[in-house]
């Protein structure tokens, strides 16, 4: 069975997603389970992992509550204040057989974000309740992240849209010396995610993106490596068939024992599904 391990579900409105600007109006609306029903099962993918995009207890608590109503959705990723006093007790109020792991808005944050002590201390805790960390950065934060899980070893770190290299802008060398390293750590996988949207929207070519796709194959291998669409955020730039098959072709010529592993296999080895 097909997973995509990063998809997205909101009701819109301005005030709450602000991130959507005028370059983006056709997010501008409701995005539901319903709407990812039909797309998912034409592209044959069968589940999905939820993950978080508004910072608030309130939004993992809806997923959650998503999760339980429509069986696709494998899992949550939610967010709880990392850097809070009462951290337990917030990861206590969600306790969820598909609370998964936990993500933090970090491409968001000023760059010495990652070294903040109490945030590490936030981070090293969801070990403790058997959850893992979803990090979300800028290429140009690769260094930062790198030392980050360096210093985390027993968390789980899965690394979101293969750090969002800057590929509209050919910024794939340092890149991809910054992969080298932070596939290394043993505690970290990757979703091979989010790109079409680091290229230009609307000149993108499969090849430009299986430049990045072979580059992640190569070093963290099939087995530390899960599909995602980041769907609805794709369809800026691909529809979601499209998402699916940049990935598919890159791998077609591999063993299948590899491709299952990318297209679920190592998402359900990584969050214990």
């Amino acid at each position: 069975m097909h997973l995509d391990s990063h998809v997205h579900f909101w009701q819109y409105n301005a005030a709450e997603y602000g991130w959507i600007d005028d370059t983006m109006t056709s997010l501008r609306r409701d995005f539901t389970p319903e709407d990812a029903l039909g797309v998912m099962a034409s592209a044959g993918i069968a589940a999905c992992v939820a993950v978080q995009v508004r910072q608030t207890l309130d939004e993992t608590r809806w997923m959650l509550q998503l999760a339980d109503r429509y069986p696709f959705i494998a899992g949550v990723v939610g967010w709880v204040d990392l850097r809070s006093d009462d951290l337990d007790a917030q990861i206590e109020s969600l306790t969820h057989p598909k609370l998964l792991g936990v993500r933090h808005i970090v491409q968001a944050e000023r760059d010495e974000f990652l070294r903040d002590e109490i945030f590490q201390q936030g981070v090293a805790r969801l070990a403790r309740h058997g959850l893992a960390y979803d990090i979300l950065i800028y290429g140009r934060q690769m260094p930062a992240a790198i030392a980050f899980a360096s210093a985390l070893p027993e968390v789980r770190v899965v690394l979101d849209h293969l750090g969002k290299p800057d590929i509209r802008r050919g910024g794939y060398d340092t890149w991809r010396r910054d992969l080298d390293r932070i596939a290394a750590l043993p505690n970290v996988c990757a979703k091979l995610s989010g790109l079409v949207t680091e290229a230009d929207w609307n000149r993108w070519t499969i090849a430009d993106l299986h430049r990045y796709v072979n580059a992640a194959i190569d070093t963290f291998g099939p087995e530390r490596l899960m599909f995602g669409s980041d769907w609805p955020v794709c369809t800026l730039a691909a529809d979601y068939a499209e998402v699916t098959d940049i990935v598919r072709t890159a791998i077609d010529g591999r063993p299948q024992s590899e491709q299952d592993s990318i297209f679920g296999g190592t998402a359900r080895r990584f969050w214990k599904l």
